[in-house]
């Protein structure tokens, strides 16, 4: 298994991506809310949680890459 060290602010960005994809996620699946307004925020919650992904997970691959070009030294 490969570890990349990760800040705890890092942490709390990853948490805070996925916490918000979910939430959009299940305001798509719920009938609690006008369906017009579910489906606005649901969607946007989910396109905020995958697009602030993408970042995240571009600076995880580089940290990973870090991690092995050091090993290998």
């Amino acid at each position: 298994m490969k570890q990349v060290p990760l800040t705890i602010p890092e942490i709390g960005l990853i948490a805070g991506t996925r916490a918000a994809g979910g939430a959009g996620v299940a305001l798509l699946l719920s009938n609690r809310m006008n369906p017009e307004q579910r489906r606005a925020i649901g969607w946007t919650l989910l396109a905020v949680g995958v697009i602030t992904t993408v970042p995240l997970v571009a600076q995880v691959i580089g940290k990973l890459q870090e991690c092995k070009s050091t090993e290998e030294s």
